[in-house]
């Protein structure tokens, strides 16, 4: 488990690097819910999303001999962006393993930021397999989207946030994929109001955390397109750290369908005047769905990222509600 003094370190460690993102009250959601409804606004993160505050934190605890010979991670998308950033800035080089899923804004970004990109079959679990070979054959440090004690702390920080400027927070809603993000700030949020709830949201079609929290040990589980495609891929079956955090520390776990998740992406434009993409909108579609019973406000939301490719924004919009296979 990750205590609260590892994630007060890592504020510490990441202060300069990262931004303290802000929270709003939504009126819309408020009147609709019928409680204090208070979006983290972290998609304002400098990456456009939370994975920033992991990938700082884990690579400033990196030897000076372990950035000069690069670092690696296979990625969804906004780890890899993460992590090419943290690398840039620090003097280091970063490799990215992701598979054909991710879409083409999100490699274009991280080629943009001077990483080496690698394109390695159809899911996440096939761009670890390439990572791992090069991280014995060329000595790279990996640097995981999630099941790593660094990452977890950093993305704890969220949490930190929350429960300071929120004391009397209730309910939080955080997105679920190999559950850095949730791990983290159950962890921070429950150290510091130990009678709130926190709730992972995720798709309902390649749940991997969920499905392997059902099966009561990791597994793995099909990809598939989705607008909430940052919470696609494997949470990997030698998991020893978001599996068991997540188990223990989350109240609930909410599944939401892509009709659903589209319209949380349309409300957050429409009534927020903010654009995220599939994955930070699944609290708020978990909200508009209904399918959050007994909820107790205050209610934090999560809104966990914004690298959206804008021409599928604009067609969500304008009222796309699914992703085909051939998408």
């Amino acid at each position: 488990m990750i205590g609260l003094d590892l994630i007060e370190q890592a504020r510490e460690r990441i202060a300069n690097h990262v931004l303290c993102t802000p929270l709003a009250t939504s009126t819309s959601l408020s009147e609709r819910i019928g409680t204090q409804v208070t979006l983290k606004l972290e998609h304002h993160q400098l990456t456009g999303s939370f994975k920033l505050r992991g990938a700082t934190n884990a690579l400033l605890q990196l030897t000076e001999v372990e950035r000069e010979r690069g670092v690696i991670a296979a990625s969804t998308g906004n780890h890899g962006r993460a992590l090419s950033y943290a690398a840039q800035a620090v003097g280091s080089r970063a490799t990215i393993c992701m598979s054909r899923l991710v879409p083409g804004n999100k490699v274009a970004e991280i080629r943009r930021l001077g990483a080496t990109v690698r394109i390695v079959g159809s899911s996440q679990d096939d761009a670890q397999e390439d990572v791992e070979r090069l991280v014995a054959e060329d000595g790279l440090s990996m640097i995981p989207p999630f099941d790593h004690p660094h990452i977890i702390a950093g993305q704890g920080t969220v949490g930190l946030e929350v429960g300071e400027a929120m004391p009397d927070v209730a309910t939080v809603l955080v997105p679920l994929s190999g559950g850095g993000l949730a791990a983290g700030v159950a962890a921070a949020v429950k150290a510091m109001r130990t009678d709130a709830r926190v709730i992972g949201v995720t798709m309902d079609r390649g749940a991997a955390m969920k499905a392997s929290l059902d099966a009561g040990h990791p597994v793995q589980v099909k990809e598939y397109r989705s607008f909430a495609d940052s919470l696609g891929g494997g949470i990997g079956l030698a998991n020893a750290w978001t599996f068991p955090m997540c188990r223990n520390l989350l109240d609930d776990i909410v599944l939401v369908n892509e009709s659903e998740i589209a319209a949380g992406i349309r409300h957050v434009y429409e009534h927020e005047r903010e654009i995220v993409e599939g994955a930070g909108a699944v609290g708020i579609a978990a909200l508009l769905s209904g399918k959050l019973a007994n909820l107790k406000g205050p209610i934090a939301v999560i809104l966990s990222g914004r690298n959206i490719d804008m021409a599928l924004h604009r067609e969500v919009i304008n009222g796309l509600d699914s992703l085909s296979e051939a998408d």
